[in-house]
This record gives C-alpha cells, sequence and structure tokens, in this order.
C-alpha cells in the first residue's frame, strides 16, 4: 500500500454560529487510527465529512500525501472510501446491487459477483438478492460495511459511527477488518460512542471534541 500521510492543520468547524470544534492539528501516518469522540453535537461527522472533502472547514487546511485534497479531488476520492453514520442503502435495489451502485457512484467499477463476494465475506451472502427494505438496521448497518471487503487497497477508511446497530460476532468481525487495514499501512479515522477493543492498540490518536 503507499506509503500515505493525511495531515489536518488548524482545523475549525462552525455551525450555525456556533464553533464545534477549533485549532484542531493531527498528522496520522500509515499504519495509525484517529479515534474521534464528543457528545451528540460535538462535531464528529462534521469532522469527517471534512476528511473527505464534503465540508469545507471554517478555517485551516487538510492535506494528503502533502497536497490540499481539492488540488485534484478525483484523485484524493481514489484513495478513500467514506460511510456515513446511517446506512445509506436504496429500499427498492438489493444487497448487491446497492454495493454496486455505491460503487459506482464512488468511480469503483464493481460488479455482480465482486458485490456478492463482498458479502459472503461479510457473512451476508443470504442476503445478497434480497430488498434492502426487507433489512433490519443491523443488517442495513453490516450491509453498507461490506464495502470494506472491496475497499482493502484504499489507503484512507472514514468511517462514522460504524459500529452501530452491530451484534458482538459483527461488532468484533468489522474490528478484525479495521485492525487488518491499520497492519497494511492504510490509515482509519472513525468516530464511535461506545468503547472498542482498537481502543487499546499501539497506533491510536484520539480527538475528543
Amino acid at each position: 500500500m503507499m506509503s500515505s500521510t493525511l495531515h489536518l492543520q488548524n482545523l475549525a468547524c462552525t455551525r450555525g454560529g456556533k464553533v464545534l470544534f477549533s485549532d484542531l492539528s493531527v498528522l496520522l501516518e500509515p499504519g495509525q487510527l484517529l479515534r474521534i469522540t464528543g457528545s451528540n453535537g460535538a462535531g464528529k461527522s462534521s469532522l469527517l465529512r471534512m476528511l473527505c472533502g464534503l465540508l469545507m472547514p471554517s478555517t485551516g487546511s487538510i492535506h494528503w500525501q502533502g497536497e490540499p485534497i481539492n488540488a485534484d479531488r478525483d484523485f484524493f476520492h481514489t484513495q478513500l472510501i467514506y460511510l456515513g453514520h446511517t446506512p445509506a442503502l436504496k429500499g427498492d435495489l438489493s444487497a448487491a446491487e446497492n454495493i454496486m451502485a455505491a460503487g459506482n457512484l464512488s468511480g469503483d467499477a464493481i460488479t455482480s459477483s465482486m458485490a456478492r463476494d463482498a458479502l459472503i465475506a461479510s457473512g451476508l451472502g443470504h442476503l445478497a438478492s434480497r430488498l434492502a427494505r426487507t433489512f433490519s438496521q443491523g443488517q442495513k448497518q453490516r450491509v453498507a460495511l461490506a464495502r470494506l471487503q472491496l475497499a482493502q487497497h484504499k489507503p484512507l477508511w472514514l468511517l462514522d459511527e460504524p459500529f452501530n446497530a452491530l451484534d458482538q460476532a459483527a461488532n468484533e468481525a468489522l474490528q478484525a477488518l479495521i485492525q487488518g487495514h491499520l497492519v497494511r499501512g492504510g490509515i482509519v479515522a472513525l468516530s464511535s460512542h461506545q468503547a472498542v477493543a482498537l481502543d487499546d492498540i499501539d497506533r491510536v490518536v484520539r480527538v475528543n471534541l
């Protein structure tokens, strides 16, 4: 995996006239996890949206591989996967079709067989042809997270509350997937309101908003 760094420099976020956070500076290197905590409304989701270029900081800058992330947005977006706190599934599409559609929106050519393989690897092969509107909240979350199986070559993972609605087995499987990505030299930034075993690994950078 390409050696990459993510550099947050003096970031600030203002929403509705309220300063959510300011003077936030972090340098993330390959194999490091950025663990974002804070109360509801503290700006955790806003920070993750800034990191993927969906939200501009009020002040400050974000650099990837030494360049501003907006210098070549198309290239930067090929380097990352971003999963929001709400599973973005279309109810009238199957699980496999949702993964294909999400990949295509991100510029990744995901075939039907690739989508099914990702679901099988996530223990969700039985849901591949079922419509998403029939899924429980936990199943929706796991289907959305199955995209990570197809993003192991992307150095930057941005995950907003990825452990929501997961049972213990799915929680542990996701932590193992994240740990594997870090071992390969990837960078992960995630928010979570719950404590997870990942908090105890060596290369954690903690930000409490």
